[in-house]
């Protein structure tokens, strides 16, 4: 079967060892996508709607990437730092999908790798 990876270019793929996505047959995984420039520096630090919807143009972009489109994506993981957050992020998240509405799972996590990021995202699409 073949393995697509998709790469973002940060110097975190190579450090830690992993890739933006990979596609395995049908299935395109995305990595944890956090709210970061082309630098991986942190984008509208500690603003959830901002740095979701920035996140989700990330998610959206490697999936495209791995030849599918947002439509694809039949499950998402959101990692938030404030559960109280979870109207701006699902706004977000409904803005990004639309009518396709994948599975999603939102969970609050203690922290993320950068104090000034407040969510991260995950997500699956099943291309036909």
């Amino acid at each position: 079967m073949d393995r697509i990876e998709v790469s973002s270019g940060t110097e975190w793929e190579d450090a830690v060892g992993y890739s933006r996505a990979v596609r395995v047959g049908e299935q395109v995984h995305v990595a944890g996508t956090t709210a970061t420039d082309e630098d991986g520096e942190p984008v509208a630090p500690g603003q959830p709607y901002e740095q979701a919807s920035h996140a989700f143009g990330l998610v959206e972009d490697a999936i495209r990437e791995a030849g599918g489109e947002p439509a694809d994506v039949v499950r998402t993981r959101l990692f938030v730092t404030d559960a109280e957050d979870w109207q701006e992020i699902g706004r977000a998240h409904a803005e990004a999908f639309g009518a396709s509405r994948p599975a999603a799972t939102m969970v609050e996590v203690e922290a993320l790798i950068d104090p000034e990021l407040v969510v991260e995202i995950e997500a699956t699409a099943v291309l036909e």
